[in-house]
């Protein structure tokens, strides 16, 4: 079952945006960022994480890396959400390059936005998350797994350097001028 989007303060207005995907490590602001996104255009929001199996996130709980077989069946839900009604900003890691590939053949119209960071910076912002299933110890197996958006892949790398608003203000200009 796909969960309900959220959307954005202007919710329910023409919009011809396609997918877009804010990716990136964990606790980097994926979430955060990606919500503001669809505030500001006027897209659903959906966070990928909301499409795990119990399974994933009882591994991802006990500090257990997943494996690529256990992320395939959340990827394909993941890429159907995208594809499934109002295009939506989608928070969702999409660590490599073979994920964003499963997620393109659901939704071959997607974008994405790959958060970037210096490490010291990412642990501070995840070791600050509370509430959140994955802890900061398996921060360093998605660094280590991490395959940076290339420059065939469609969208680009923003720097997490600012507050949230002005960085997915920067990532609305882009949006809107393409």
């Amino acid at each position: 079952m796909i969960p309900q989007p959220t959307t954005g303060a202007t919710a329910g207005a023409a919009h011809a945006h396609d997918p877009i995907v804010v990716m990136g490590v964990s606790g980097i602001g994926k979430s955060t960022i990606a919500r503001l996104i669809g505030e500001q255009l006027g897209m659903p929001y959906l966070d990928a994480d909301d499409l795990h199996g119990e399974a994933n996130i009882a591994k991802m709980s006990a500090g257990i890396p997943l494996t690529d077989e256990d992320r395939l069946p959340w990827l394909h839900r993941v890429g159907e959400a995208l594809s499934a009604g109002a295009a939506p900003v989608m928070a969702c890691s999409a660590l490599k390059r073979a994920y964003r590939e499963v997620l393109l053949t659901h939704a071959p119209r997607a974008s994405f936005v790959m958060l970037s960071a210096d490490a010291e910076r990412i642990t501070a912002q995840v070791t600050a998350r509370t509430g959140h299933f994955m802890p900061p110890a398996l921060l360093q197996s998605q660094l280590g797994a991490l395959e940076p958006l290339q420059s065939d892949e469609p969208g680009l790398i923003v720097l997490v350097d600012d507050d949230p608003v002005p960085i997915a203000s920067r990532i609305v200009s882009w949006v809107t001028s393409r």
